[in-house]
């Protein structure tokens, strides 16, 4: 691996076998991401962006090819992941969830309650510590989901569409919380959406898969500059000009699925 190198993908590929045959979601990934990166993965739906994350995390095994992540500590957990359905733990309090990976690699209770306090307060949740998930609102409830990642401090973040299911001012406030943190790690991430406009917002890189089976089409580099304020930068000529990439790139392969799903 490249020194500046976080992770490695090479000619990764994924196959699943079903009732009418072999089905191919991804084709001959390679793939490099830099230390500290904000990388993000737009494409149409059934593109296999799930699925490369999901071989990132470890939940799924490539059919071909090897994917490297380098270590800078071993007893780091070499990723986190962020799933966009709510997956905190409803029986835990806010502290609870946040500080649960600590726990469970067996950090004292002293720090970890300092660190979990930490991120909580950086979410802005700090009155509601000691709450219930029962008691949050689903954007509170996603906040303490990027709170636990963070908190947890992997190797890599993995956050698959982790403000899909939220209304469009939770979103934005969320994407700031995000960028905030963010920034006082450096945390290398991988991060998939389905908005571009959100992808322009957080990434130092935006790659655009084909449609199925997936493949890259293309990297785009996100030139906006940082720290980044979200309202601000979505007024900016540059901002437009990448939107309009994106998008022209996106569009081709979005028909595409349209047209393989009126051939079936």
């Amino acid at each position: 691996m490249l020194s500046d190198e976080r992770i490695a993908i090479e000619n990764v590929s994924r196959v699943f076998n079903t009732k009418h045959g072999q089905v191919a979601a991804l084709h001959d990934i390679n793939l490099s991401i830099k230390d500290g990166e904000f990388f993000c993965i737009v494409g149409p739906s059934g593109c296999g962006k799930t699925t490369l994350l999901r071989i990132l995390a470890d939940l799924e095994t490539a059919s071909s090819g090897n994917i490297k992540i380098k270590a800078s500590d071993t007893s780091r957990p070499t990723n986190s992941m962020v799933f966009q359905e709510q997956s905190i733990f409803p029986w835990m309090t806010v502290i609870e969830n946040v500080s649960y990976g600590l726990r469970m690699r067996g950090v004292p209770k002293k720090l970890r309650t300092e660190i979990a306090e930490h991120y909580i307060n950086m979410i802005g949740l700090t009155k509601f510590t000691n709450a219930y998930p029962c008691q949050l609102s689903g954007g509170m409830k996603q906040r303490v989901s990027v709170a636990r990642a963070f908190a947890n401090d992997p190797e890599i973040l993995l956050m698959d569409e982790p403000f899909g299911a939220l209304d469009e001012q939770n979103r934005i406030i969320l994407q700031q919380e995000l960028l905030h943190i963010w920034e006082t790690s450096k945390k290398t991430t991988v991060f998939i959406t389905h908005s571009i406009d959100e992808a322009l917002c957080v990434g130092d890189r935006v790659m655009i898969m084909t449609a199925h089976p997936g493949t890259i089409k293309t990297i785009i580099d996100i030139d906006l500059p940082r720290p980044r304020d979200i309202s601000e930068i979505r007024t900016t000529l540059r901002y437009n000009e990448l939107f309009q990439t994106i998008w022209l790139s996106l569009r081709e392969e979005v028909l595409k699925v349209k047209n393989q799903e009126l051939d079936k």
